[in-house]
């Protein structure tokens, strides 16, 4: 195994993994803009199961071991969820563009700490439930609840970082009897299969030129899952999240250079008080970890 002490290198890798994070958001948002969603999301879950599966068939114990649970119901579950928040995340592209929809999403970290009580049973104090507090408050100034601009669809990528952060907290939950090899397998296989149950009565046809941005999108999924593994095999998980951030970095940029999308005032303001929070919510939680 790999030290877990190499911070630079946790780092480096992390930030690589948000570039091919925020490059799959980009290539997601102009496919499912020209094709339907269901299909999208179902092809890049091919090719992540056969990436796990391809993992677990060189790992001791094989597919046998990758598979084997004492909570299979709960496993599933978060497959199924995960799966499901892909779509809503990738539908919330279409509708809003990269830069509004990642500005959301980004409080993600807030709502695993405040709902990290009622499920896990973990310690919230007051000062994470105070930053708990300024981040909605920043989510609120993206939205402009009660303002005449306010646009109901946004709040699609606040549904998605809902469905993320339960998907976060119940990988927390398994990982006290399954080792992380056995969450990802189970998280690719059972994406796969609800998505082409779903996914497989949307099949349409892609031009050539679509084709080829599939295959990157599959390639570039594969890429980022082994970016993010290698990350934290070298180094511990609270050093390098807070730098999971420069996804939104990467996608704004992409949004506004490729798609033209534009950076309202409120979206920067409100991101920037939500990333604010998640920095000190991440920070109170290695500080007691």
């Amino acid at each position: 195994m790999t030290q877990r002490n190499s911070v630079g290198l946790g780092i480096t890798l992390m930030i690589a993994a948000t570039v091919v994070f925020a490059m799959q958001d980009g290539i997601s948002r102009h496919l499912a803009g020209t094709y339907n969603t269901w299909m999208v999301v179902m092809i890049r879950y091919w090719f992540f199961a056969a990436f796990v599966i391809a993992l677990a068939m060189r790992a001791p114990g094989g597919l046998r071991g990758a598979a084997r649970t004492g909570q299979p119901v709960l496993q599933a579950l978060r497959g199924v969820l995960l799966a499901g928040e892909v779509c809503v995340a990738v539908y919330g592209f279409t509708l809003l563009g990269l830069i509004e929809s990642q500005a959301v999403f980004i409080c993600y970290p807030l709502l695993i700490a405040a709902l990290s009580g009622p499920i896990l049973g973990e310690k919230v104090g007051w000062r994470r439930w105070a930053a708990i507090a300024v981040g909605f408050v920043g989510v609120l100034i993206i939205l402009q609840p009660g303002s005449g601009v306010f646009d109901p669809a946004a709040i699609i990528p606040l549904i998605s970082a809902l469905m993320f952060a339960v998907y976060g907290l119940l990988t927390r939950y398994v990982a006290r009897r399954d080792s992380t090899a056995t969450s990802f397998f189970w998280t690719g296989i059972t994406g796969a299969v609800m998505m082409t149950a779903i996914g497989i009565w949307a099949w349409e046809p892609m031009v050539a030129a679509d084709q080829l941005w599939m295959a990157v999108l599959c390639v570039s999924g594969v890429l980022g899952h082994w970016l993010l593994i290698k990350c934290y095999e070298v180094a511990e998980a609270g050093a390098v999240q807070p730098f999971a951030y420069f996804h939104l970095i990467w996608a704004s940029a992409l949004g506004y250079v490729v798609f033209g999308e534009v950076l309202r005032a409120n979206v920067a303001i409100g991101a920037g008080v939500v990333l604010a929070a998640g920095l000190f919510t991440l920070w109170r939680e290695r500080a007691q970890g």
